[in-house]
């Protein structure tokens, strides 16, 4: 457990951002506190911002007006579709159902790799929105019979107000609400949020400190694993993707690291997806992840004692499916984003009654 979580939190001020005149900044912002000569700091994540009257915080999202912290994340999702829930990915929640997806344009990390970065490297005033209220949001889940509403795509820290108001009146009408997030966000809000999430996947974009410094725009491992262990002191359910990336962060020792702290501060049922990467947005000179890294990582992830090991974005093979830990059948069969067979009663394996972790029922 990290034992200072104050002293990993960098400033970061900001005060020749993008003007934010003449951008829709109705809802006031949470976490942040008035600084002097108009400066407020924002408290939403490790970077702190600090940010001057008339500019906005490293997120583009987040906007000081006359002393005031406002939202642009606000009513306003760049995407909002229903998706299978397998896409997201979770494999240990709701199997075969589709989960209601949206997201807000904006992110508080840059990384280099990004897969959506014409959405998560914009910014709210900047690209063409849906106007919706979280009622209506819940109301679209319900008409579109999802299950489960859930936070994607972009950065979801950045929209946290809206983000927040939609889960509470999700869970008002019985929905599941989820996110994929980067991690990167500070442990107040967190602990907040997560009272209204039945279920979590964080990036977890590597194991090294350079890789987060020099890779994922100047962040902090550290900060990931603080949320990765609060999400998992919650009891909120978890899984962690990887995105293996060539050269970067695939070698079998970190992939080592990785597993094993995984293992020992998360627990050895924690649902793991190794993730193969695409050339895209800064690193489009590096070929995609080969297909014998990916199952070396699988490899490596189940000889540390990982129970439930995935590859993603690589369809019919057997590393998507879902297996018995202990009498080793196959539970959850799948193909791409699709599920064949779903064997899984109760929480239980129907053959050794072994309770498999997850979410089964809405």
């Amino acid at each position: 457990m990290v034992k200072c979580f104050l002293c990993l939190m960098a400033l970061v001020y900001v005060t020749a951002a993008v003007p934010v005149w003449g951008a829709e900044a109705s809802c006031e912002a949470l976490y942040w506190e008035k600084k002097e000569h108009n400066n407020v700091q924002c408290k939403l994540c490790p970077r702190q911002c600090v940010i001057s009257s008339g500019n906005r915080g490293y997120c583009g999202v987040r906007v000081n007006k006359d002393g005031t912290l406002y939202t642009l994340g606000y009513n306003n999702p760049v995407a909002v579709h229903p998706d299978p829930i397998e896409k997201k990915p979770f494999f240990h929640v709701l199997p075969g159902t589709c989960a209601l997806s949206l997201a807000v344009a904006g992110c508080n990390m840059r990384c280099l790799f990004c897969q959506n970065w014409q959405i998560s490297q914009s910014t709210p005033d900047t690209t063409n929105n849906l106007d919706l209220t979280a009622d209506e949001v819940v109301a679209r889940a319900l008409q579109y019979k999802c299950p489960s509403v859930v936070f994607t795509y972009t950065e979801p820290t950045v929209f946290y107000e809206y983000m927040l108001e939609i889960a509470k009146k999700a869970t008002q009408q019985g929905l599941r609400v989820g996110m994929h997030s980067c991690g990167y966000i500070n442990p107040a809000p967190l602990v907040e949020l997560l009272d209204y999430m039945d279920f979590v996947n964080i990036d977890l974009k590597g194991f090294s400190s350079e890789f987060y410094r020099d890779i994922s725009g100047g962040t902090e491992l550290e900060n990931v694993l603080r949320t990765l262990e609060i999400i998992h002191q919650a009891g909120v359910h978890l899984e962690i993707t990887t995105l293996l990336i060539p050269t970067l962060n695939d070698s079998s020792g970190e992939i080592r690291a990785l597993s094993s702290w995984i293992k020992e501060n998360l627990g050895e049922e924690t649902p793991l997806h190794f993730s193969r990467f695409q050339p895209q947005y800064k690193l489009q000179n590096l070929p995609a992840t080969p297909l014998s890294t990916l199952r070396n990582a699988y490899d490596i992830a189940k000889e540390v004692g990982l129970k439930y090991v995935y590859i993603g974005n690589v369809s019919g093979i057997n590393e998507e499916s879902t297996w018995c830990p202990v009498c080793g059948k196959r539970l959850i069969h799948r193909i791409g984003y699709s599920v064949i067979e779903n064997k899984i009663a109760g929480g239980r394996c129907p053959f050794c009654q072994t309770k498999i972790k997850g979410v089964w029922s809405p």
